[in-house]
């Protein structure tokens, strides 16, 4: 778990040491905020609707307490719900820059072929999108298990924050992942076999989608440090 965390940080960094992964960051930066503004203002919608539904009516203090604890908690559910949907729109509207990323962190590091998508634009992002559709629908599933516990703000919110967390997982290693050649089934079988370092990863990074400006660097730094990996040719054969 800890590695997972330091590779995150470790993406951040070079983003910003290395004047090649630097350049390519401000080419997609002006995107990502628009996409994070959109994300942020519909998250903001989905708190005012919670708040109406979970928070409950009373004088006594002990109601005023209740009613702050519940909306920490709707606004941590709409907040994850929003990161994630920055993540999965972000990286299909910037995947050719993100596969230019990918490929200098490689030649950086001596790993992988090093050979960029020739695809257009177009279908980098259609792509993209398509990966997106086997674990939404994994998390569709969680939140439909979440809804279950609507009226159990903490535990619909615990449901929800690990479901985020797993759906980042297969989000942000898109970009490797594609260039590895893998289907789903290849990228579940990396998830699980790394679990413990996926969790540490896309939990930081999901720490990191709340916090303005650092949440820009999240998805360009997963594919910096994702990219720094080594993956063996057997590997990608499985995929």
């Amino acid at each position: 778990m800890i590695k997972g965390v330091f590779s995150l940080l470790a993406g951040i960094r070079l983003l910003f040491v290395e004047p090649d992964l630097r350049s390519v960051l401000w080419r997609m930066l002006a995107l990502l905020i628009a996409l994070m503004v959109a994300a942020t203002m519909a998250a903001f919608q989905g708190l005012d609707y919670l708040a109406t539904i979970w928070l409950p009516q009373g004088d006594a203090w002990y109601w005023q307490l209740l009613s702050a604890v519940v909306w920490v908690l709707a606004l941590l559910l709409s907040l994850v719900t929003g990161a994630l949907a920055y993540v999965a729109l972000g990286s299909a509207a910037v995947a050719p820059w993100l596969d230019t990323l990918a490929v200098r962190t490689e030649r950086l590091h001596g790993v992988g072929e090093s050979a960029a998508n020739s695809d257009s634009w177009m279908m980098q992002v259609t792509a993209s999108l398509a990966n997106s559709i086997r674990p939404l629908g994994g998390l569709l599933a969680w939140g439909a298990v979440a809804l279950l516990f609507i009226w159990l703000p903490p535990l619909a919110t615990a449901i929800w924050t690990y479901a985020g967390i797993r759906f980042l997982g297969y989000e942000l290693m898109d970009t490797t992942a594609s260039r590895q050649a893998w289907a789903f089934h290849r990228r579940k079988q990396e998830l699980n076999e790394q679990r413990w370092f996926y969790i540490g990863f896309a939990g930081v990074a999901m720490l990191l989608l709340m916090v303005p400006v650092l949440n820009l660097l999240v998805i360009p730094a997963a594919v910096v440090a994702l990219s720094s990996r080594p993956y063996t040719a057997d590997q990608a054969l499985k995929g």
